[in-house]
């Protein structure tokens, strides 16, 4: 069985540019197998990490600190020789008007012509579900800004990504049931778009938020706060492994009145 893992390229929110624009890898052993989000900089630390493209891509919302770097990926994609195999672009279909009128309807995107912004990707509108390697992939709307205007991503029995969004207790009640990693949108303070440290208790089952790593903050100072709150945050670079049923092992940030789910263990 694979070594599932998640690798954050990047942890702030839109004004947090020295931890870089939120976004994470799954990656299966060593090797890259689904980017989540593409920032401003997330192209530049892809490359960093695994010295080529990413070859498969979900996208969360078109917010620009989410989809700022897919304009960087189509001129290193168009202009790459040999030109390379286009890589797979994931994104719910409530998102294809909104990415078309932000990033592909700019005119003439070469000055040489002869390229649309779509074909340098393989365009995969979904749904609630896809494929993905051999894996089924579950994505689901979440509460940011409009109706229908994000999505979260799980990968049920491993992991459940909400991107930006408000607490969505019902949602982790459906696609995170059984001990799945939670990685969870959260700033230290309330935002009308976003969930807050504040929120976590009140909307959460301990259960859950015991499971929860959080990013999109707004400063390592922000992210210390919600240290020192007994939560867990992510860093630019960490990467969390994926065993199933999720077991906490008390780790830096943990809580320590946490105790592993009776019954649970690591696979």
């Amino acid at each position: 069985m694979a070594d599932f893992g998640i690798r954050f390229l990047g942890v702030g929110n839109s004004h947090a540019l020295t931890l870089g624009s939120s976004s994470a890898v799954l990656e299966a052993g060593a090797e890259p197998c689904l980017l989540i989000d593409c920032g401003p900089e997330t192209v530049a630390a892809y490359l960093a990490t695994y010295g080529e493209p990413p070859r498969a891509l979900f996208i969360t919302h078109a917010h620009l600190d989410h989809v700022g770097g897919l304009e960087n990926l189509f001129y290193r994609l168009a202009t790459a020789e040999p030109k390379a195999v286009p890589p797979r672009l994931y994104v719910p279909v409530p998102l294809l008007s909104v990415l078309q009128r932000r990033l592909a309807d700019y005119p003439n995107l070469l000055a040489e012509g002869g390229w649309n912004f779509w074909d340098a990707f393989q365009l995969v509108p979904v749904s609630e579900r896809f494929w993905h390697r051999d894996l089924l992939f579950s994505v689901f709307p979440v509460r940011h800004h409009e109706h229908l205007a994000a999505f979260g991503l799980a990968l049920e029995g491993r992991f459940l990504y909400t991107g930006d969004t408000r607490p969505i207790p019902e949602v982790l009640n459906r696609f995170a049931s059984r001990g799945e990693r939670i990685f969870h949108d959260c700033a230290s303070t309330a935002n009308p778009s976003h969930t807050s440290v504040q929120d976590i208790p009140r909307e959460y089952k301990e259960e859950q938020w015991r499971r929860m790593v959080f990013y999109h903050y707004e400063s390592e100072a922000a992210g210390r706060q919600i240290e020192k709150q007994g939560y867990r945050v992510a860093r630019r670079g960490e990467r969390f492994g994926l065993a199933y049923p999720y077991l906490d092992e008390g780790g830096e940030g943990a809580r320590p009145d946490i105790r592993p789910l009776a019954g649970v263990i690591a696979s």
